[in-house]
């Protein structure tokens, strides 16, 4: 597994396409895809340290823009839905909790597993558009910020290329 790891992180921190690919692998994996981002943000800081706050900056950028794709693919869905149907959906336990948050849930979009889907559940709720962005911002911001520090300052001798 480490002989694929290092040849990897090395075409992923490529200054030249560096920026560019954590851009994209942030906004692809904020959707409904399963895709990690945070592997390609550490490979591009830890061989390119000087990078570090453009990159916390473009994947927070990519993250939260695909988050946004996220709020308007729940959006059109729940439009879909109630036009076919004639109805509004039922409510269950969960969507009443965010209902109940309203955008600040959005905070939590960086949790794994349920953080992209929650994206796009607040877009089915028609959660205001502009505080889910912020608030997906902020949390995603955190997020790369944390995960990217521990790695390199706390934990820095287990990843060394």
């Amino acid at each position: 597994m480490e002989a694929w790891v290092a040849p990897l992180l090395a075409a992923l921190s490529l200054p030249k396409y560096g920026l560019t690919t954590v851009f994209v692998v942030a906004l692809v994996s904020a959707t409904l895809l399963p895709m990690g981002s945070e592997p390609a943000v550490f490979g591009l800081v830890k061989l390119n340290p000087e990078l570090f706050w453009p990159a916390m900056a473009v994947a927070t950028a990519g993250n939260t823009i695909g988050g946004a794709i996220s709020w308007w693919m729940g959006y059109g869905a729940e439009r879909v839905y109630e036009h076919y149907t004639h109805k509004k959906p039922m409510h269950a336990r969960a969507l009443r909790w965010l209902e109940h948050f309203g955008p600040k849930a959005c905070l939590l979009s960086w949790l794994p597993a349920v953080g992209d889907p929650l994206c796009a559940v607040a877009g089915w709720l028609r959660m205001p558009f502009w505080p889910c962005v912020a608030y997906m911002a902020v949390g995603k911001f955190a997020r790369y910020l944390t995960m990217t520090a521990l790695l390199l300052w706390v934990f820095p001798g287990r990843f060394t290329p």
